[in-house]
């Protein structure tokens, strides 16, 4: 039996499909970015096409800092996703203004604690039909 993917399971990441392409190109030359809007100067994360306060959507990108405090986490032993091996670590992490959910890479989950640095090492997962690489923000302990 053949099955067919309904949806896709990962973002539009491309220009023709999203004006939110930028933070995708970012995130691969390893810097997160986020939109700023430019009429009210409000930022957001994700990322958003029209601003949440003011309903402008005339932006900004910003870059965010590669650093960041883990706020908190969660660690998956069992029932992961296919072709994620385990553990994996689910975080909240604080980077600047924002709090970022992302994953936890190449580190001890025992070693991890509330109020720990980590940094930006952004993910390629599978890339997208036409062969583009797709990214997505994780972290690790310096």
């Amino acid at each position: 039996m053949t099955y067919f993917r309904a949806v896709d399971p990962f973002p539009l990441e491309s220009a023709e499909h999203t004006k939110l392409h930028e933070v995708y190109t970012r995130l691969a030359s390893g810097r997160l970015a986020t939109t700023r809007c430019l009429e009210c100067r409000t930022s957001a994360w994700p990322p958003r096409g029209f601003c949440g306060e003011c309903a402008s959507d005339r932006f900004e990108w910003v870059d965010l800092p590669g650093e960041g405090t883990l706020h908190a986490f969660t660690v998956q032993e069992t029932g992961l996703p296919a072709g994620f091996q385990g553990p994996r670590v689910f975080a909240i992490v604080e980077v600047g203004e924002h709090r970022v959910f992302s994953v936890i890479v190449d580190a001890d989950p025992a070693r991890l604690a509330i109020g720990q640095r980590v940094r930006l090492t952004p993910i390629r997962v599978a890339d997208d039909p036409r062969g583009n690489a797709r990214w997505l923000p994780a972290f690790t302990p310096p």
